[in-house]
């Protein structure tokens, strides 16, 4: 069966490296990947994933690909959400430990959202992964976003302490790829892919 190709719309060096490892797993897809500099909506997750994948297909005049990552807080009620990148940026692993002192709960979970668009005019379609887990003080490497704050219910070390096998079979990323992967797969048996 020959390789298919599709886009991810990313600038994200790790998150290409992880798509790629996962997608490998089932129907062969090629993954190109391209930076465009996309305005971010405000809304809800879902919302801001349509709005960003919508444009990449009007940008690229393709099919393509695109992934919002969302740390949500029980305490907050799902806040960070998507704006956790702007959160990190500003606040730091320490600052986002301290945003839940005096707070009952430490408990979170990673929200990742991909969303998968035919073409340009076409209606983006979503596949959502979600990992349940515990906000804790910065442990291993912090080459990778809040990996170091975030430990997965089950486990007693951090996403950034996982060999990265194991967290990709077990992350967010990993869940909403997989439901992506059988959806890739059933166009690619009515040959639409």
């Amino acid at each position: 069966m020959a390789s298919k190709r599709l886009t991810f719309v990313t600038g994200n060096y790790n998150k290409l490296k992880e798509t790629k490892y996962i997608l490998s797993q089932g129907t062969p897809v090629d993954i190109d990947s391209q930076d465009l500099d996309i305005p971010e909506l405000q809304g809800t997750t879902q919302e801001v994933a349509i709005a960003k994948c919508r444009r990449a297909a009007e940008l690229l005049g393709k099919p393509c690909i695109t992934e919002d990552t969302a740390l949500c807080f029980v305490a907050y009620n799902g806040l960070p959400g998507p704006y956790i990148k702007h959160f990190l940026k500003t606040l730091g692993h320490e600052g986002l430990n301290n945003m839940l002192v005096g707070f009952p709960t430490k408990d979170a979970y990673a929200l990742c959202t991909f969303a998968y668009s035919a073409g340009p005019g076409t209606e983006p379609i979503l596949f959502e992964g979600r990992t349940d887990g515990t906000i804790v003080p910065a442990r291993g490497p912090g080459d990778f976003g809040w990996d170091p704050i975030f430990q997965p219910k089950g486990f007693d070390q951090t996403f950034a302490e996982m060999a990265k096998e194991q967290k990709n079979m077990i992350s967010h990323r990993y869940r909403a790829l997989d439901k992506l992967r059988v959806y890739l797969a059933t166009l690619d048996t009515e040959n639409k892919f």
